[in-house]
C-alpha cells in the first residue's frame, strides 16, 4: 500500500524540487529496527538488535543475513564491501570481511569494555568513527563513567574525540569527509565537528537545537543537507536550518541512501522498513 504525503514548505529552499512523496512499507513485523546500510551488491541490510538478528532486505523479500548478531546495531560499508557492526550487546565493533571473517575492531577504551557501541560511519579513506552511549539495561553494565564518540585511525589506535553527557546515538559525515556529525538524544541536538586530512576531529559545536523528539539515525544528502530520525525524517541545511520533514506511520529510528543511483531513503521505523523514492542523491562514503 503506497501513502501519499503532502510536505509543508516552511519558506527555505528545498533540498530538491518536490511536495509530494510516497511512502512504501517493504517489510514488517520485526521487534525493533536499527542499522540500515545499502550494499553495492543491489540490497539492504539492517539490525533487529532485540531478536540478535541482521537481515537481508532484496527485491524478492526478506532473509536472515546474520544470526547472533551479538545485538547489532549500526552497520556500514566500507570501500572495499567490508561490513562494520556495532555490536550493543558484546559492547564491540566489528568488521566483517569479504570471505565471512570478523575481526574486533573496538572493545575497550583505557583497559575498560565499551558501553554500547550503537552507530558508525567510515571514511573513504578508512577512518572509522563511532558512538558509545548505553540505553537501557547497559547503562546498569557500565564501566566507563561517560558517553563517548571515538575514532579508529585508518592505521592507528583506538582514541575519544569526546565524552559527552547526553547519549550520542546517529553518525554521518558531510558529503567530503571534513565535518563529523553526531545526534545526542538526550539533548536533542546535533554536534559537528571539523575534520582534518589525518582523519582527526576537532572544533566540537553544536550545530542543530530542539529537534522534534530524540535524534536517532543521521545521513547526508549530496548537497549537504542533514537527514535526521526523530519523531520524524527532519531535513536541515549544512548550517543547521530546519528545511522540511516527512511523517511516518511508525516513530523512524534510523535511515539509509539506497538503490542503485543511492535516490531513495530506506527508514527502520519500529517494527516496520520503508521506503521513500527522492530526487535528491544520498551522500556515500564507499
Amino acid at each position: 500500500m503506497r501513502t501519499v504525503l503532502l510536505l509543508v514548505f516552511t519558506g527555505v529552499c528545498l533540498p530538491q524540487d518536490f511536495t509530494k512523496l510516497a511512502i512504501e512499507k517493504v517489510a514488517g513485523g520485526f521487534t525493533f529496527t536499527e542499522g540500515p546500510v545499502w550494499s553495492r551488491d543491489n540490497y539492504l541490510l539492517f539490525s533487529d538488535p532485540p531478536e540478535n538478528k541482521i537481515y537481508r532486505l532484496t527485491s524478492e523479500g526478506k532473509s536472515v543475513y546474520r544470526e547472533a548478531s551479538n545485538g547489532a546495531n549500526g552497520n556500514t560499508f566500507d570501500t572495499q564491501g567490508r561490513l562494520y557492526s556495532c555490536e550493543s550487546k558484546s559492547r564491540r565493533v566489528t568488521r566483517t570481511g569479504k570471505k565471512g571473517n570478523i575481526e574486533v575492531l573496538a572493545d575497550k577504551y583505557e583497559g575498560k569494555r565499551l558501553n554500547a557501541p550503537n552507530d558508525i560511519v567510515v571514511r573513504k579513506d578508512g577512518n572509522i568513527y563511532f558512538t558509545d552511549p548505553a540505553f537501557g539495561a547497559q547503562a546498569d553494565k557500565r564501566e566507563l563513567d561517560f558517553y563517548g564518540i571515538y575514532h579508529i585511525p585508518a592505521k592507528g589506535q583506538l582514541e575519544l574525540i569526546a565524552k559527552t553527557t547526553g547519549r550520542p546515538n546517529g553518525i554521518a559525515l558531510s558529503p567530503n569527509g571534513r565535518i563529523l556529525y553526531v545526534a545526542d538524544s538526550d539533548d536533542r541536538l546535533i554536534r559537528a565537528f571539523d575534520v582534518a586530512s589525518n582523519g582527526k576531529a576537532s572544533n566540537e559545536r553544536v550545530l542543530i537545537k530542539g529537534i522534534d523528539g530524540p535524534p536517532d539515525g543521521i545521513r547526508t544528502d549530496e548537497k549537504g543537507n542533514i537527514w535526521v530520525t526523530c519523531n520524524n525524517v527532519a531535513v536541515y541545511s549544512a548550517d543547521g536550518v530546519f528545511i522540511n520533514k516527512i511523517d511516518f506511520p511508525e516513530i523512524p529510528r534510523n535511515l539509509t541512501f539506497g538503490d542503485n543511483d543511492f535516490t531513495t531513503i530506506y527508514v527502520t521505523a519500529m517494527k516496520s522498513v520503508y521506503r521513500v523514492r527522492l530526487d535528491v542523491k544520498g551522500s556515500v562514503q564507499y
